[in-house]
């Protein structure tokens, strides 16, 4: 089992010194990586009565931006998008950032991707919202050839490429996780995927169900399903050591490779932590690896 935590950016915001503390302290603890969220856009809400998502007051940091920041503050903690959208993206480009900082980091970066919810953000960056679906599993074809040959010929619906290349080369695979809990995503990460991020479901039958679906789709993909991780995020609002500590002995007992910390998000089963200050999070950060460190 892998424990990690995310950035909460929205709440602690991300001058330098703050996040080097954050990403310091998780790291002497012996948090195994870094999660941060991506959004490039927000809405004004004035403009927009009713709009109940990400909104121009929550702070987002560019992730490439930010760990390859943190790569050079730190030495053994991992970075993971948590998770960069895509599809609004140029491919290429995302390609060269990956391999980048990847090689600055010294191999630590895991590509946690998504496709999506805000048209606002496509419309912003140029690029289409409704095919970013399908887009996107062409898109990981193309990074994939970029990161493993000095020179690529592609030619698809959406990508050409002639007889080019990118350099650096991250060196190694790139392991690439899909987030997200419709189906479709499941079958992407049987298909192209090292691991799910699982964002949707509290722990019981649900959860395992999607599980079990996700092993049945590798396994009709020709791939071991031990070699797909599953992630999930667990919040310290939820209960306290001993609540922390069965939770987290039930994920490892129906396969989690992956648990993170996100005591911000309060979507679906979640739920945020009542304090928004970094004394909040640092405590929160502390109490929860002291809970379950000897389970790791």
């Amino acid at each position: 089992m892998k424990l990690g935590i995310a950035l909460p950016l929205i709440d602690i915001h991300g001058d330098p010194a703050t996040v080097r503390e954050f990403a310091q302290t998780a790291e002497g603890l012996g948090y195994d990586h870094l999660g941060a969220p991506d959004h490039v856009l927000g809405v004004n809400v004035a403009s927009r009565p009713g709009w109940d998502r990400n909104t121009s007051k929550d702070f987002f940091h560019d992730p490439f931006v930010l760990f390859g920041f943190l790569s050079g503050c730190t030495r053994t903690i991992r970075f993971s998008t948590q998770v960069l959208i895509l599809a609004q993206r140029q491919t290429a480009l995302v390609a060269k950032q990956v391999a980048s900082l990847d090689v600055l980091s010294g191999g630590r970066f895991r590509f946690g991707i998504g496709v999506g919810w805000n048209p606002v953000e496509f419309v912003g960056l140029n690029e289409n919202f409704h095919d970013r679906g399908k887009r996107s599993e062409e898109q990981v074809e193309v990074m994939k050839a970029l990161w493993s040959e000095p020179h690529v010929k592609f030619k698809g619906k959406w990508h050409t490429i002639d007889d080019a290349g990118i350099n650096p080369l991250p060196g190694r695979k790139i392991p690439i996780w899909f987030g997200g809990h419709a189906d479709v995503t499941l079958r992407r990460t049987a298909k192209w995927g090292d691991g799910w991020i699982m964002l949707a479901h509290a722990r019981g039958q649900e959860a395992e169900a999607e599980f079990d679906k996700l092993r049945r789709y590798v396994k009709e993909a020709g791939r071991d399903p031990a070699t797909v991780g599953l992630e999930v995020w667990v919040s310290t609002a939820e209960g306290g050591p001993a609540e922390w500590r069965d939770e987290f002995k039930y994920w490892k007992s129906v396969g989690v490779t992956h648990v993170t910390v996100n005591s911000t998000y309060a979507r679906g089963p979640h739920k945020r932590i009542p304090g928004k200050t970094m004394a909040d999070h640092l405590k929160a950060m502390k109490h929860y690896h002291a809970a379950v460190a000897d389970l790791v």
